[in-house]
């Protein structure tokens, strides 16, 4: 399944699917920060589990956008 990439500002949310336990899948968001050459990560996971790694994709897209939505300048 491919990533999703959202930007705002310096911040890049990368929203992705891993595999968990049980043959379930959970959506995962990478908050990079670039600021100059200077690269900061942050990872964050969705806490439920999905059954598809569609639905995960969807609970991790979601997130992504709450956290740049929390975001402030």
């Amino acid at each position: 399944m491919e990533d999703v990439t959202y930007t705002k500002g310096l911040y890049t949310a990368t929203a992705s699917v891993v595999s968990a336990e049980g043959g379930q899948y959970r959506g995962v968001v990478v908050l990079a920060r670039d600021e100059g050459g200077e690269l900061e990560n942050t990872a964050y996971e969705v806490e439920a589990t999905s059954t598809t790694e569609e639905e995960a994709l969807e609970e991790a897209k979601a997130l992504a956008h709450r956290i740049l939505g929390e975001i402030e300048f």
